[in-house]
């Protein structure tokens, strides 16, 4: 059995992450989950929340506002809508991920009313939700949703 396994961070904009690694904890929407070499194959949806991964040189943390996990016999790849290095986020970055996080819940909304559909406004609100945990999470000033 492999101590290690190739892990990859990949967002619209670029690779943020290509290495070796131990272990990968993931915000999965179902709830976290951590991937070690030999891990069974899996795919699960990413909710917003913070990706940690432990490596020969430590441990990186990124910060995801969703996309995909895949697990395979090789290692964890990760597409992540929008992915950030911890370090590297601002109250601005954040700010404006929880404003299209509030957009997404005021759309799903309006659909919902219209066709009656509840479902996809709780979601957009868990999502929302997510979000403000992450900010607390991460040490940066949290705005409370408008549900």
């Amino acid at each position: 059995m492999a101590d290690t396994m190739q892990f990859d961070l990949v967002s619209p904009e670029r690779r943020l992450a290509s290495l070796e690694a131990t272990e990968v904890k993931v915000p999965g929407a179902d709830g976290d989950m951590t991937v070690m070499p030999a891990h069974a194959p899996t795919i699960t949806t990413l909710r917003p929340g913070v990706l940690r991964v432990v490596h020969s040189d430590g441990t990186d943390e990124y910060i995801v506002s969703g996309g995909f996990a895949e697990i395979t016999a090789e290692g964890l790849s990760v597409l992540a809508e929008k992915s950030l290095h911890r370090g590297d986020v601002s109250q601005e970055d954040y700010d404006a991920m929880f404003d299209e996080m509030q957009e997404s819940y005021e759309a799903a909304k309006k659909t919902a009313a219209q066709e009656n559909l509840p479902g996809p406004v709780d979601e957009a609100a868990k999502l929302l939700s997510d979000m403000v945990a992450m900010g607390e999470e991460i040490g940066l000033s949290t705005r409370q949703p408008s549900l």
